[in-house]
């Protein structure tokens, strides 16, 4: 595997003050960024420092728990949520993600999938506190995507109704093994997740201060091998102006008819001294639409299919190379 190449690039940073009065201002640098980016950062948006302090420490909460007890709860690919383990394989590098995750969503399917007020008390009502206040977040930028691509502002804040059943909306706890220091000779680069595009509709990424390892690479219908041998941008948090850093996921990109560009990503491993090598704690929040919403662009250039439906063919890509890999590891042994 080649160096990674480098280069500067600035991610757009859109302040959310006085949404009501500057929403025509904010959507017009919304699209400029979804259109040429596919990365942005917000700020000013409500969600207070000590929330999102909060919320990470309610997480750091739950991973300290033993692997038994978080085992309560595994992770259901049929219903998106739940606690996993060194178990998600990325098609760019056929490796396993060094991590662990906790999927919560606000439905049905967290039946079963909370651990219990009195194994972690308080858990349960903090997450959810937290993921409304987010989707509230969410839904401006819904309103603001929704007038570039000329449907009613609500258009798709009804297709995300987190109060309803068919809600597939998740918020993902995200915690990255500490890695050890070792000699890299040749400045191969490894990851703690490898590259990547979501597949939801859009992403908001929380990243404590200080735990850097976010990179971003622009560009997808120039990509080669998901990202390997083009150039990376690192993403630092931005814990000053508590900013929360977003991309386009491959749905919104669908459902704008290409138009809204869907990016790889990926969080690389430390490897050089000023990197960092503790453990990685972050939260993305994955706007997905309900089950029964109803997707196609403005322009129709792809056939209409349901929420259920992307849903369901982005996991079975997503584990397919869990199960190319498991097979492969048996045929070795």
């Amino acid at each position: 595997m080649e160096p990674t190449k480098y280069v500067d690039r600035v991610v757009p940073e859109i302040s959310l003050r006085d949404f009501d009065s500057r929403i025509d201002q904010i959507t017009a640098e919304l699209i400029e960024a979804a259109e040429n980016v596919g990365f942005f950062s917000i700020v000013d948006h409500g969600i207070s420092r000590e929330a999102v302090d909060n919320i990470f420490d309610q997480s750091a909460r739950f991973f300290n728990q033993s692997d038994e007890i978080k085992a309560r709860v595994p992770f259901s690919p049929q219903h998106n949520a739940g606690w996993e383990k060194n178990a998600q394989v990325r098609p760019s590098t056929g490796a396993v993600d060094r991590k662990e995750s906790y999927q919560m969503q606000f439905g049905d399917g967290m039946n079963g999938r909370w651990l219990d007020d009195e194994t972690l008390p308080g858990f349960r009502q903090e997450a959810l506190t937290f993921m409304h206040k987010t989707q509230e977040v969410s839904e401006k930028l819904m309103k603001c995507f929704a007038r570039g691509l000329n449907f009613d502002d609500d258009y798709f804040i009804k297709a995300h109704d987190v109060g309803r059943q068919e809600s597939q909306t998740v918020c993902r706890l995200l915690h990255y093994f500490e890695t050890p220091r070792t000699p890299n000779p040749t400045g191969e680069v490894f990851h703690r997740a490898g590259a990547h595009a979501d597949w939801d509709f859009l992403t908001l990424l929380f990243q404590k201060s200080g735990q850097s390892g976010l990179e971003i690479c622009p560009g997808r219908e120039v990509s080669t091998s998901f990202g390997y041998g083009d150039s990376w941008t690192k993403v630092e948090p931005n814990a000053e102006k508590n900013a929360i850093v977003c991309n386009i996921g491959d749905l919104l990109m669908s459902w704008s008819d290409d138009r809204f560009k869907s990016t790889f990503h990926r969080v690389k491993a430390p490897c050089e001294p000023d990197d960092f090598y503790g453990e990685r704690y972050s939260i993305a929040y994955f706007n997905q639409p309900c089950r029964d919403a109803k997707i196609q662009g403005p322009l129709k250039k792809y056939p209409l299919i349901t929420g259920e439906e992307f849903n369901r063919n982005a996991m079975s890509r997503n584990y397919k190379a869990l199960q190319e890999k498991l097979s492969k590891e048996i045929s070795v042994n």
